[in-house]
């Protein structure tokens, strides 16, 4: 969708959209009630979903006003990204929750990257700094380099055929199902054979995300078995320059250690990994699990910090 309209932008803006719980939901149940009745049949409260769809509407209502007066835009949804194009001069917006920030983010190579809440109520917005409304007065700052942009360091995962994938938040490297992930991994000089349930690697904006889920439960078990203090888990900031990596269930035996369970990753030590797994094995960012990379025996994944790096706009 674009529009032609004349305004003041000289720079195209890409409206980055997603699809509501309710959209989703009657795309798979064909039309409104059968998505109604699969809701209430399941104790689900079908009025929140319309008031979340509603919400989404009026804000994207608003955002479109204010593109359509602004010159030229696109709107592309959050499913086409993969092979969408963006322009090295464009302004990116996404109107969502955080999750569709970081997903717009890992396919953009330093445009700035706007984040809009569309229900403040509903959603905190980490990366949502912004309202709908905010819009019409932000974008000339935008346009003109005169509003600040936050620095987010993005992880990258290389597989030795040439394949890449980006990350905002984090990579998961293991089993698409539930079995064993089978691996080498080298940090430096340091390797080992392990057997685990996949590594996250996190960045500094995912450091507050699964990964101090992971490492809090490992802390409440330590506590739970040692009965003493441990230190408080400490973020990363957004812009640091290494990613940190854990292992979720090593397992140790005759044929697999569990050492090196958690460190750092940067561009001069990265972390490698070998894949020992004959099938299931992936490679995924940011949740995403349907933007993957497969990760079957003998390849080899290199993971480091990304080139490019992000920027939101604050």
């Amino acid at each position: 969708m674009a529009s032609a309209m004349n305004g003041t932008g000289e720079r195209k803006v890409v409206l980055v959209t997603r699809r509501t719980r309710l959209e989703e939901l009657v795309a798979k149940h064909h039309t409104l009630a059968q998505a109604k009745f699969y809701l209430e049949h399941l104790g689900a409260d079908f009025a929140d979903y319309v008031r979340e769809n509603a919400a989404y509407a009026r804000s994207l209502d608003t955002v479109v006003t204010t593109l359509q007066g602004w010159g030229r835009w696109q709107m592309v949804d959050r499913g086409f990204l993969t092979n969408f194009v963006f322009g090295a001069d464009d302004i990116v917006v996404a109107l969502g929750q955080d999750g569709l920030v970081a997903n717009t983010m890992k396919y953009l190579d330093g445009q700035p990257l706007v984040g809009l809440n569309p229900e403040p109520q509903r959603w905190d917005g980490v990366l949502l700094p912004f309202a709908p409304g905010d819009l019409a007065a932000l974008l000339p700052e935008v346009a003109s380099e005169r509003r600040a942009a936050k620095a987010v360091t993005m992880a990258q995962a290389t597989l030795s055929d040439g394949q890449v994938l980006r990350a905002v938040n984090d990579l998961f490297i293991g089993p698409r199902s539930h079995t064993s992930a089978l691996y080498e991994l080298r940090l430096g000089q340091r390797r080992e054979l392990q057997s685990s349930s996949g590594l996250i690697v996190a960045t500094g904006l995912g450091s507050t995300a699964w990964l101090k889920s992971v490492v809090t439960g490992s802390f409440g078990i330590t506590r739970s078995l040692v009965r003493g203090a441990l230190p408080d888990y400490q973020p990363e900031p957004w812009d640091t320059p290494r990613l940190t990596f854990a292992v979720r269930e090593p397992f140790p035996s005759r044929s697999s250690s569990a050492e090196i369970v958690f460190g750092h990753a940067t561009r001069d030590e990265p972390l490698v990994l070998r894949s020992r797994m004959p099938e299931h094995g992936v490679i995924f960012s940011d949740g995403m699990e349907s933007d993957f990379l497969r990760f079957s025996a003998g390849l080899q994944a290199t993971i480091t910090i990304a080139d490019r790096q992000g920027r939101l706009v604050v």
